[in-house]
């Protein structure tokens, strides 16, 4: 369910900036001195967002090529070591990863891509090695991981978990409007803004979670309670926190029911009817979700249905 597309945009629309490992984009850093270029993100997303390229390991001063690392030791605080040498590299990506992170909370980013597998990206089931030499899928890459606690709030993702649509859907959504929120959060913030924003992607919300839905509602309808800082941080958090609620088929069909309930007295019986039918279609799944969105937009703009 996708959030009005007028919301207070600026005359320059900010650039969407996310974070991508650099071999993913095609550049030779990896331990081998090659690449895993990924088109969907050079060919598809890439024309819509601009990349800030990082490679850990590259930019604390592993060189390429160099030799290959992994995680070893517990789940909790692994150390990341070569295999041959068994050089211990902790410290070197620890050290580095504080400095980078430091530069980042200034560079706007909306969102992360991370390279599955690595020890010093992937953000899930990398593998940590026992004392016997024995692998368990139960680590995180350690500037990944560094990166996640730093900034909770920004979207992030696998490539390899972008095949999903779904996953890939909801990761594109949510850095989208994670970019409005930072367009939001950068003021000037009153309570007006605050309510239209609640207003652009009250729909959205309650597709991913009515639990969520109600908060922030309530949050909002006592925006006057907060200062600004604070107000805009509670929000965010919920914000977030409601789109990585997965969005359902039958979600979607509640909430387009729900947007239909407000123009039943302008629709006539024929073009009711019209509605219901698309609706059916999508939910069982002959039609995408576009369909039944474009229908309802058309006739939102036909009867000036400004509520909606």
């Amino acid at each position: 369910m996708m959030a009005r597309s007028i919301w207070n945009a600026p005359c320059k629309p900010l650039p969407i900036r996310i974070g991508v490992s650099r071999c993913l984009l095609g550049e030779e850093v990896r331990y081998d001195g090659g690449h895993k270029r990924d088109r969907f993100l050079t060919d598809v997303i890439g024309r819509c967002v601009e990349w800030v390229p990082i490679c850990p390991e590259v930019e604390a001063g592993l060189g390429t090529p160099r030799e290959a690392m992994r995680l070893v030791g517990g789940t909790r605080q692994p150390r990341l070591v070569t295999i041959k040498t068994e050089r211990d590299m902790t410290k070197t990506l620890t050290m580095f990863a504080e400095r980078k992170l430091e530069v980042l909370e200034t560079a706007d980013l909306s969102g992360y891509i991370f390279k599955k597998d690595s020890p010093s990206c992937g953000i899930e089931r990398v593998r940590v090695f026992n004392e016997h030499g024995m692998p368990s899928r139960t680590g995180v890459g350690l500037f990944a991981g560094a990166f996640m606690k730093r900034f909770p709030l920004i979207p992030i993702e696998e490539e390899g978990r972008l095949c999903d649509p779904v996953l890939r859907d909801n990761f594109i959504e949510r850095v989208f409007c994670y970019h409005r929120w930072q367009i939001l959060a950068r003021g000037p913030l009153t309570r007006k803004t605050v309510v239209e924003f609640h207003t652009a992607h009250k729909y959205l919300l309650l597709a991913h979670s009515g639990q969520h839905y109600e908060y922030l509602g309530r949050l909002v309808a006592r925006a006057d309670r907060y200062r600004p800082k604070e107000l805009i941080e509670r929000y965010g958090a919920a914000f977030m926190d409601a789109l990585a609620v997965t969005a359902t088929t039958r979600k979607h069909v509640n909430v387009l029911h729900h947007i239909v309930g407000h123009m039943k007295e302008r629709l006539t019986t024929n073009e009711r009817a019209e509605l219901d039918d698309v609706m059916n279609d999508y939910h069982r799944g002959l039609v995408p979700l576009v369909v039944p969105i474009t229908l309802i937009k058309h006739y939102v703009v036909r009867y000036r249905i400004d509520y909606v």
